[in-house]
């Protein structure tokens, strides 16, 4: 099956550019959440906890949010516009995959979690002594790098070739036929 319409040289590249640049933000964003995360956790002060738990809350949810939906919509386009198709080849199935569930998480998951986080936080600013910041913070700074770099290695190497073997001509075997 072919793509109904392929990109143009030009357009794939600034696609390309965009699905890059989308996806080198989110892990940004996603590394800077690890940051945060790591000193609100690690931290005996609890001001400085509830600031940086603070500053996830304000910065990373919808951004990230926004950087995954912008790489996973960019990724369909080429994906669309391309040979690779987007369920043609495993390494693009899967990295469709990742983008998927993982945009989902950021959205279902991990914003309420941060949002709960972050009450926490306003409390221990307000020096409440029973706050305390949930340990199940750390997961998703470990989780979500480690699969975002899964997925720069899937477009790098492309490994696993197709899903389905292109379909072969049919031989007629003429030696026979005299």
């Amino acid at each position: 099956m072919t793509s109904p319409r392929k990109l143009s040289g030009r357009a794939r590249k600034a696609v390309l550019l965009v699905h890059v640049l989308s996806a080198a933000a989110w892990l940004g964003i996603d590394l800077a959440f690890g940051i945060l995360v790591v000193v609100a956790l690690s931290t005996e002060d609890t001001a400085v906890a509830g600031i940086a738990v603070g500053a996830v809350d304000l910065f990373a949810i919808w951004p990230m949010f926004g950087a995954s939906a912008v790489c996973m919509t960019s990724g369909v386009v080429l994906g669309l516009g391309s040979k690779y198709g987007l369920v043609r080849y495993w390494w693009v199935a899967l990295k469709l995959f990742l983008n998927v569930g993982m945009s989902l998480l950021i959205a279902f998951a991990l914003r309420p979690g941060v949002a709960e986080a972050a009450r926490i936080g306003e409390r221990m600013l307000a020096g409440d002594p029973s706050a305390v910041l949930p340990s199940g913070l750390a997961h998703p700074v470990v989780v979500a790098p480690t699969l975002l770099l899964f997925a720069y290695f899937l477009s790098v190497f492309k490994p696993w070739g197709r899903i389905r073997p292109a379909a072969r001509p049919e031989r007629r075997d003429l030696a026979g036929a005299v």
